[in-house]
């Protein structure tokens, strides 16, 4: 009975700190900025995957998940992408949480910690590409902004930018690679700083 009443206790504390992370992961989203020498203006660079890593770490990849959630229904309140950005947003980062914090899991030392996030940037890079190119830039397109308008945007950036299948290489795979470097460099400098109070 007394295990019971504590895992629940500890349950509903680690809710409440995915609704904390979560918060703060979407005040980071305010604080952003775009990449212009390798992305069009509404791919922007910000730190708000870090608070989604601490947590996966911490408590492990459901709770990493569990804030990404949070972070993008409270970005949908002020969304100017019709949810589509949200959901990119979504699927991406719980991707780069999962791999980065289930590695971590299995060992918990800075080193298990790095590669983590070095195989969480590879997975979320790779999926990022597939799902702009398949669904999320399509899905865009159909919403917000002509294929033709996207394409150009990337073609103003880099002239070698003359398709969909470009504008994956040479814009959305560097734009991944580096926010996922420095979401990573972060969460690697600050996790044993704000680990105790998780």
């Amino acid at each position: 009975m007394n295990n019971n009443v504590a895992a629940r206790g500890i349950k509903t504390r680690n809710l409440v700190r995915v609704g904390i992370l979560g918060a703060v992961g979407f005040l980071l989203m305010f604080l952003s900025m775009p990449l212009s020498f390798i992305a069009p203006p509404f791919m922007k660079l910000d730190l708000s995957d870090v608070p989604a890593l601490v947590a996966g770490f911490a408590m492990g990849p459901s709770y990493g998940i569990m804030v990404q959630l949070v972070k993008n229904l409270l970005n949908v309140t002020k969304t100017i992408t019709g949810g589509v950005g949200e959901f990119s947003n979504f699927i991406v980062g719980s991707t780069y949480v999962f791999v980065a914090s289930i590695i971590y899991k299995k060992n918990k030392s800075m080193k298990s910690a790095l590669i983590g996030i070095v195989v969480g940037i590879l997975a979320m890079t790779t999926l990022a590409m597939a799902s702009n190119y398949f669904v999320v830039f399509p899905l865009y397109a159909k919403l917000m902004i002509p294929m033709e308008t996207i394409i150009g945007m990337g073609t103003a950036i880099n002239p070698a930018i003359n398709s969909l299948g470009k504008m994956m290489l040479l814009s959305v795979l560097p734009f991944n690679l580096v926010k996922g470097s420095i979401n990573g460099l972060v969460t690697f400098l600050v996790y044993k700083r704000v680990r105790q109070y998780l």
